[in-house]
């Protein structure tokens, strides 16, 4: 069996790669994830999902 790994994504991207990669490990459109994104950062003013994106860039491995 084949475990299924979490990788940011080369082609779908428009920063990191992180809303594509997630996109692709839970078959969602990766636009939706933006724009959740956009909708949390504006709930949290921004500072505290920035951070989780820039952690989520760091840790979250490059798709090889």
């Amino acid at each position: 069996m084949d475990a299924k790994r979490l990788y940011r994504s080369r082609h779908n991207r428009m920063i990191c790669g992180i809303c594509g990669g997630l996109g692709e490990f839970f078959g969602i459109d990766p636009t939706i994830l933006r724009l959740l994104l956009v909708v949390i950062a504006f709930c949290t003013a921004i500072f505290g999902t920035a951070i989780a994106y820039l952690i989520a860039a760091v840790i979250i491995p490059e798709e090889p």
